[in-house]
């Protein structure tokens, strides 16, 4: 092999390859820095509008209190398979970032005396009809795709933990209460009791009683073991264990024009199958290529006109699936948008709905309390039966417990529709 003309033949790709980049090359390469203060920290000039806006949402917790150092806990015990899998997008993306260099690789032939001839082949394509420039639009969509994936898994994680709290709470907070009541209901029981000793009231009384102190027990058991379930699993899923005291879980207002997250992911969704669906379109058409070989024989250039894929009968149909996936990709979006407003609008109803309920339940706790109170004075005035003021208290108590239901239910909501806007979690910390 003659040196001279190895390095001719180099000189002569790397110039066609500083042609070809200008029209098919996506922006200048990433030069390394400083590691990254998040997933979706970016830099040059290509940047991602997309994983912009997954980089720019704060969380609506607080982040001194309670609910937030769940969401952190939760976040920093992540597995983060989902991070896993946008790092490699991004290293795929990178690579694709340089297919329009040109390529290398062995080439052996076998001359007609027999013998072996090997060599080096070097190939740059000159014109693919956009085949490559699609190819790295398909990796950069593929890896807004991830980072969506990433925002989703870290919310719905951090949704999922700060739940199991608040349900912790509300098991806390009802069964302290059912204690309460316990104890009221036991001291109208030996009042009844005392009253069927001394042949005053009917035994049914008493059995009446013991019905309702028996509701009230098992009513307090069940709450004391749904906090205990929801406490035991979100150690197992944090290894962390977290103050029991009650606190109204207070979530900021979103910010207006925030998109859901399944939006955003049906975007570079749609943006990735019309990259691959331009890439496939490209591969049916002509492109061309230049060519050199340096073997031991001597070297040659020259230019080749081909197709990537073979041509048939079907390769019409095939060009017009391919455009009308573009379309499907689009309608997508629309689509998405449409379950997103829907979403949001269900929830909003829901909060509101459980809010009026929580207001509603409040005044009536009130006012049982207040009923509760004035018969429990005449009873003590010899002017009510016994009976009716424990239905009055036990009305009283079912209005309490439904209180607390409903405060909390207005949390979880509020949860979910933050989970969907991908605002449980600061975008730069994840």
């Amino acid at each position: 092999m003659q040196p001279g003309r190895f390095l001719c033949a180099i000189a002569v790709m790397c110039s066609l390859s500083a042609c070809a980049r200008s029209p098919l090359s996506g922006g200048p390469e990433t030069a390394a820095g400083t590691a990254p203060r998040s997933n979706f920290a970016q830099s040059g000039e290509a940047s991602s509008e997309v994983i912009r806006q997954l980089m720019d949402r704060r969380s609506l917790l607080a982040g001194d209190s309670a609910y937030g150092q769940v969401a952190e806990a939760a976040i920093a015990a992540s597995s983060r398979a989902a991070e896993a899998e946008l790092i490699s997008a991004k290293l795929r993306a990178e690579a694709a970032s340089k297919n329009w260099l040109p390529t290398l690789g062995p080439s052996v032939s076998l001359t007609d005396l027999g013998d072996l001839v090997a060599g080096l082949l070097i190939e740059q394509v000159l014109f693919d009809n956009g085949r490559r420039m699609a190819e790295r639009a398909f990796a950069a969509a593929d890896v807004e795709v991830a980072a969506v994936s990433l925002s989703e898994d870290m919310n719905g994680r951090v949704e999922t933990a700060v739940g199991l709290y608040a349900a912790a709470l509300r098991g806390d907070e009802k069964a302290a209460y059912g204690e309460r009541a316990l104890r009221r209901m036991q001291d109208f029981r030996r009042i009844v009791q005392g009253r069927v000793d001394g042949g005053v009231s009917d035994r049914a009384d008493l059995n009446v009683v013991d019905s309702k102190i028996s509701g009230i027990r098992t009513a307090t058991a069940t709450a004391r073991d749904a906090a205990a379930t929801a406490r035991a699993e979100l150690q197992a899923m944090t290894g962390q264990s977290f103050p029991q005291k009650p606190a109204h879980l207070d979530i900021g207002t979103p910010p207006e024009h925030v998109q859901f997250l399944s939006v955003l992911r049906a975007s570079a969704e749609a943006d990735r199958t019309i990259a691959q669906a331009k890439s496939g379109r490209a591969g049916l058409l002509p492109q061309i290529s230049a060519a050199g070989n340096v073997t031991t024989d001597g070297s040659g250039a020259g230019l080749t006109l081909g197709t990537g894929q073979p041509l048939g009968l079907g390769t019409p149909a095939a060009l017009q699936a391919l455009e009308a996936s573009k379309e499907a990709a689009r309608r997508q979006i629309g689509e998405a948008e449409e379950a997103a407003r829907r979403t949001y609008s269900r929830q909003i109803q829901q909060i509101a709905s459980y809010q009026r309920q929580e207001g509603e339940t409040a005044a009536l706790v009130r006012r049982s309390r207040e009923t509760y109170e004035l018969f429990q004075k005449q009873f003590e005035a010899g002017q009510r039966p016994v009976m009716e003021v424990i239905q009055v208290y036990e009305e009283l108590v079912r209005r309490e417990q439904a209180f607390i239901d409903a405060k909390y239910e207005v949390v979880l909501i509020q949860l979910q529709l933050a989970r969907d806007l991908g605002l449980l979690a600061d975008g730069d910390k994840i």
